[in-house]
């Protein structure tokens, strides 16, 4: 049995000393903000609110209000109550207004996630009705399922970069925004990681400074036992506030709604950038540490039933459970307007982890039910680089929007493993016993080696030509990508390499009636590097060939500026990979998942916002050799999702905010010849808000109650075993602005 890692720090003195280091830089980096401003503020220089002025002989103050012109490097507008953004960063088109892309994405903010106290990508996406998330292979990590595909946590992209996001969690204190794209998007983006963006893709977009100053505290916890703090704070400098920074720090610790499961987590975030006439210049620093003691992973159903799951915060794992993940990443970013209304950019990035993991989870057989340990150290390269150029320019009636580039992705992945012996267990009364001895390992636990090698590299190219007065795009680019891959076993022996080029076209189309209604038709592909046949396999190691996944997909989309809707239908073919009977693992028959979504977004009534939406996915596998399974449908694909988030400001109570929210889940099957299935299950929460002035400063409390009946369910199936959703949670916070 293998499991993903999922990370680990030694303190070595030499590490410890790099901690220091970075909290020292942290520490002077907001002393120097502070600093910089209350100069900035005494020296009298073009600030007005900074300039002094006789009582007696001024007129009074004429405010003047115009709307500002959105720089290339700003974030695009939001919807009104701020939730959802009107426009996104779509790959090398850079970014664009959604009703102006052949495409479906839903970009979350981050007042999204401090209203809703969203900790992880997966309290972000509880909002989507095309996104599930479910736990990793025998880990705590999270992986997600958009338009019924996996997508896994290595495969989100970082500021528009593959490969050098932090590992299996995410945190969301340093965030701005959190785009999800939903379909197949290999030419926008490339070719991911570990090759599972089939369905669609995450973008996550990190923090920079406004131009308002910004001092914000937030004091945070659950009822369970969780306690943490967070400190934003951004300011701009120069005489048009060229330069800014901002510094994002949080820290948490403390027992969670789960039964003695412990999480202890460090999230530290630096932003500069530089805005002058021509030139834009970005550098970010990231700092994350997650720690999670006695945590809850997943359930492996290897027998002929479901069971019932075990109450809600019931913790099947062991005491010594553990997993540990420290990543630290930094990127640079330029961008260029070398001739009016044409930008060159070169960005790249670079990500260092550390991970050390113990895993025991359930296996339910026909016999019974086992446990087993599994300990994996785990580090991790990855460096990532894009440079390309964007303009435009008219040939008679027809504007045309041209962007070429060219990316590279290189990820070196060093992992070992030790394990022991099974042991009796349950997942309702789970016995709890010593740190079990190893009886087996591999490679160097010390100092893990490398276990895979890939390298990716692509050129891009497109041409979006604009119609009567651009009312018709039409988009036709290509993106060609080399994959190289190589797989070495735990002794350094390399035991598999293959190099592959593949092409992947789009074909995109943009119809606009009328100014708030647009049309949309694409054709795109995914693609998919080679997977490996896992350990259980008799060709372990063994690396598949690349997969393309083709989608087509036709939609509707609606913008007033307040609120927007969205209706697409969608067709994703995906080659199917499974160990077969023979026990060997094989690239046989095609999944194929049509579906249509449907989303509203925005303040339809003033004081109402709603983010709620519905998805029909049809799902099947046919081509199969195994006629037992041949045309029924795939593994962990629920048929309809649904969900509606609604918040309302209470009228006769100034500030006062209610919010609910209801997810709903259908069934899904957990084995491919669709006899065994898990039930569909509701999840409702609550909550509300309260923004007042505190002592002269704005102050907001907030309290949300996630799974108020504290239901105990399956969440999912997807990967072939069963998460369990989590307990009721009740979260407060209390956010004040200096």
């Amino acid at each position: 049995m293998s499991v993903s890692p999922v990370l680990t720090l030694q303190a070595t003195p030499a590490k410890a000393l790099v901690r220091r280091a970075s909290s020292a830089a942290i520490v002077a980096a907001v002393a120097a903000v502070f600093s910089l401003s209350a100069h900035a503020q005494s020296a009298g220089s073009n600030d007005a609110e900074g300039a002094s002025a006789p009582a007696e002989s001024t007129l009074p103050a004429v405010k003047v209000q115009a709307s500002k012109e959105q720089l290339p490097g700003d974030l695009a507008p939001t919807y009104a109550g701020g939730q959802v953004a009107r426009g996104a960063d779509f790959g090398v088109l850079g970014q664009q207004k959604m009703i102006d892309v052949p495409f479906s994405m839903t970009t979350y903010t981050s007042k999204l996630i401090e209203d809703q106290q969203a900790r992880t990508l997966s309290d972000v996406l509880a909002n989507d009705p095309a996104v599930r998330t479910a736990l990793g292979f025998g880990n705590f990590s999270e992986v997600y399922v958009i338009r019924g595909f996996e997508l896994q946590g290595d495969d989100i992209s970082l500021n528009g970069l593959y490969g050098i996001t932090p590992r299996q969690l995410v945190s969301t204190y340093a965030l701005a925004r959190v785009d999800v794209f939903k379909g197949a998007n290999a030419f926008l983006n490339g070719a991911s990681p570990n090759g599972s963006a089939v369905g669609g893709g995450l973008n996550l977009q990190l923090k920079r400074a406004d131009d308002k100053p910004l001092t914000r505290v937030t004091l945070e916890g659950e009822t369970s036992g969780v306690i943490g703090a967070h400190l934003d704070v951004g300011r701009r400098f120069g005489s048009e506030g060229q330069f800014g920074i901002r510094v994002n720090q949080a820290n948490h610790d403390g027992e969670t709604s789960i039964d003695n499961e412990h999480r202890r987590d460090n999230t530290t975030a630096v932003a500069l950038d530089w805005r002058g006439d021509k030139l834009r210049l970005y550098g970010d620093f990231l700092y994350q540490r997650q720690r999670v003691n006695g945590g809850r992973s997943t359930v492996y159903d290897y027998a002929n039933y479901i069971p019932e799951p075990p109450s809600a915060s019931y913790n099947y794992g062991q005491s010594w459970n553990y997993s540990s993940i420290e990543d630290t990443v930094g990127i640079l970013r330029a961008e260029y307007d070398f001739l009016p209304g044409w930008t060159a950019y070169v960005t790249g990035g670079a990500r260092h982890t550390d991970e050390r993991g113990e895993y025991s989870s359930p296996s339910i057989n026909t016999t019974g039910v086992t446990q087993s340990r599994l300990g994996v150290p785990h580090k991790e390269d990855g460096t990532s680089a894009e440079a390309g150029v964007r303009g435009h320019f008219n040939t008679g009636p027809v504007s045309h929007f041209v962007t070429a580039g060219a990316s590279i992705v290189r990820v070196d992945t060093m992992s070992a493993y030790t394990y022991s012996a099974s042991w009796a267990s349950s997942i309702y009364d789970t016995p709890q016993v010593p740190y079990p001895a190893t009886i087996g390992q591999g490679g160097n636990l010390a100092d893990p080696q490398t276990t895979s090698l890939s390298l990716l590299r692509s050129v891009s190219i497109s041409d979006t030509l604009g119609f009567l007065n651009d009312r018709v795009l039409l988009t036709l680019g290509a993106r060609h990508q080399d994959i190289h891959a190589n797989n070495f076993d735990y002794t350094g022996q390399q035991t598999e390499a293959y190099n592959d080029s593949v092409t992947t076209p789009l074909f995109g189309l943009v119809v606009k009636p009328w100014q708030n209604v647009s049309f949309f038709a694409n054709r795109s592909e995914a693609l998919t590097i080679g997977e490996a046949a896992p350990a259980t396999a008799a060709n372990t190691g063994q690396l598949l060939p690349p997969e393309k996944s083709k989608q087509w997909e036709v939609g509707a989309k609606y913008d007033t500026g307040q609120y927007g809707a969205s209706l697409a239908a969608f067709q994703i073919e995906k080659p199917l990979t499974y160990t077969n009977a023979s026990n060997y693992f094989v690239s046989d028959g095609t999944q194929r998942n049509r579906g249509i979504e449907a989303s509203v977004f925005g303040e339809p009534v003033r004081g109402v916002r709603l983010i709620a939406g519905a998805t029909y996915i049809h799902a099947t596998q046919y081509g199969l050799a195994d006629a037992s399974s041949d045309g029924k449908k795939p593994i962990g694909v629920p048929t309809f999702l649904f969900n509606v988030n609604a918040e309302y400001d209470v009228p006769m109570f100034n500030g006062l905010t209610l919010t609910a929210r209801w997810i709903y889940t259908g069934s899904q099957y957990l084995n491919t010849t669709n006899t065994l299935s898990i039930p569909h299950w509701n999840r409702f929460d609550l909550g509300a808000r309260y923004a007042t002035v505190v002592f002269g400063k704005p102050t907001t409390f907030r309290a949300s109650v996630l799974n108020v009946a504290n239901k105990s369910y399956w969440a999912s199936t997807i990967g072939g075993y069963l998460t369990q959703g989590a307990p009721r949670t009740v979260l407060l916070s209390m956010t004040t602005d200096f």
